[in-house]
């Protein structure tokens, strides 16, 4: 039905991260800023009247967020009971639990193209069929195979979800509130695992699958009641429609002119850009950006996130303490902490925050992993729950803080605009695959030992320090000419030396 609505679309586009990263064009006198809430009756007019739609759009965009987060939340309060009860091997719940990362790095690959075919509405409905599709197949499974593709499902469906979901509410913001709206995608993917964490303790694993269907079915009624990213439509070349989104969006009696114009003059300016191919990256001129933004991203999955969060469970029962207990615990620091984080972000800088946050990661992992030593060698047995705990909550506290949101910041940041989609794309890809290394081998490498795999974790964060401190620059309030001159001049200083 969609696909046939625009099936004329699309004739050779490609669409690209740089819709996300690159911000509308828009004069700040015609969108009112925090400074002007005390100005004129006509600008507080137009400010309230253009708040409640674009309110109303975010809020039914990151439904999508929250179904990530219930997807990726899902395995860690049901691993026992769903090996019980269709008595699976570790190694198929493995797979189940990191199936989800490949389907999401497909998701991610292609969700480019879909959100330029179907419009940003269009790919948001379509993820969520795919998620409910998937849903319904792992409630109904009875074995390890049905378990599997509705894990796949679902992962597919995240996937397009962490593309379109920043990108649309990027592009229906105005500029003054557009960083705060964007926030709200991490913040609520950290409540919907949350919120799976702490259902999924007191209600079965085949119903918990169920609950994940009900932020899809808000999404596909609140998708009815707002409108359509005005850039796409302006992109595709439908003026009226563009017209009348963007009047939705800033309020009946807002004069949008200037900033119709200056969408369309940069759409134009964008199209007339070369087109890049992968190879292009690394050219000596931009191999610094790829480097660091590749790196952030390998970084942050390695250190462990994704097989301690995936199977958090698994953690605090061998550590010695309720299951339940460790993971209502790890649900309720991860939300507040994420929103402290949003708040630092433009005030402490890019660089420190993540550097607190690498080394509060470090210190988590090194907890824990001192807590499965001592449980080894029969050492200190009374404590070793608690430094397990007081590990894993230092552990998550501090990737929510910095390690969850940052590298992504840093990575909108650090690239030529003409640049963006084919870089985005590179770092995607590795975070994803990254993401299934980690998820897939933890288990196997818990089983070799607990200890030794936090402290390889703990290596990773101590590593993370080093490469931020020498090659990441700071970004807070730089524009994104000011962050290439930079990298560049970096750059320049390195060949001086080596010559």
């Amino acid at each position: 039905m969609v696909i046939g609505q625009f099936r004329d679309v699309e004739n050779g586009a490609n669409s690209t991260l740089e819709d996300l990263e690159q911000p509308l064009v828009i004069k700040q006198e015609k969108i009112v800023s925090y400074e002007d809430e005390y100005g004129s009756d006509e600008k507080s007019t137009e400010k309230s009247g253009s708040i409640w739609m674009v309110l109303l759009s975010t809020c039914v965009a990151v439904c999508g967020s929250f179904e990530f987060g219930s997807c990726v939340g899902y395995s860690a309060p049901t691993q026992s009971a769903i090996r019980e009860d269709l008595n699976l091997s570790l190694a198929q719940f493995s797979m189940f639990g990191s199936i989800l990362t490949i389907g999401a790095m497909l998701g991610a690959i292609t969700s480019g193209r879909i959100a330029d075919f179907l419009g940003r509405k269009g790919a948001m409905r379509m993820s969520a069929s795919f998620c409910i599709t998937g849903w319904l197949a792992i409630f109904f499974s009875k074995g390890a195979l049905a378990l599997d593709i509705g894990r796949f499902f679902t992962g597919y469906g995240i996937g397009v979800f962490s593309y379109v979901v920043p990108i649309f509410i990027a592009e229906i913001a105005p500029k003054n509130l557009r960083g705060a709206l964007t926030t709200l995608n991490q913040l609520m993917i950290v409540t919907g695992a949350s919120v799976a964490f702490v259902i999924g303790t007191i209600i079965s694993w085949t119903t918990l699958a169920l609950t994940g269907i009900v932020p899809c079915i808000f999404l596909l009624v609140g998708l009815w009641f707002v409108p359509e990213s005005p850039r796409w439509l302006a992109k595709i070349g439908h003026e009226k429609e563009f017209q009348i989104a963007l009047q939705r969006l800033r309020g009946k009696h807002a004069d949008i002119s200037d900033e119709m114009a200056e969408i369309q003059e940069y759409i134009v300016t964008l199209q007339s850009l070369p087109k890049v191919k992968l190879l292009d990256l690394f050219k000596s001129k931009h191999i610094r950006s790829v480097i660091i933004g590749v790196g952030l991203m390998v970084f942050q999955q390695f250190g462990g996130i994704n097989g301690i969060g995936f199977y958090a469970s698994q953690t605090f029962e061998e550590a010695g303490i309720s299951s339940k207990t460790g993971t209502i615990a790890y649900a309720c620091v991860q939300v507040p902490i994420t929103m402290v984080g949003a708040t630092l972000i433009d005030k402490s800088g890019r660089r420190p925050l993540i550097m607190v946050s690498a080394t509060g990661t470090f210190l988590g992992c090194f907890l824990a992993g001192t807590s499965f030593f001592l449980k080894g060698y029969a050492l200190l047995l009374d404590w070793v729950p608690i430094i397990a705990v007081s590990g894993v909550l230092t552990y998550i506290a501090s990737f929510s803080i910095g390690m969850g949101a940052v590298p992504w910041v840093i990575m909108s940041e650090i690239f030529p605009i003409h640049l963006k989609g084919a870089a985005g794309s590179l770092v995607v890809l590795v975070n994803w695959l990254g993401a299934w290394a980690i998820s897939y081998t933890y288990n196997f490498l818990v089983s070799w030992s607990s200890s030794r795999t936090y402290y390889i974790y703990s290596g990773f964060s101590l590593l993370t320090i080093l490469f931020v401190a020498k090659l990441v620059p700071e970004t807070k309030g730089k524009t994104l000419e000011e962050i290439q001159a930079c990298i560049n001049a970096d750059r320049s200083r390195r060949q001086d030396i080596i010559s």
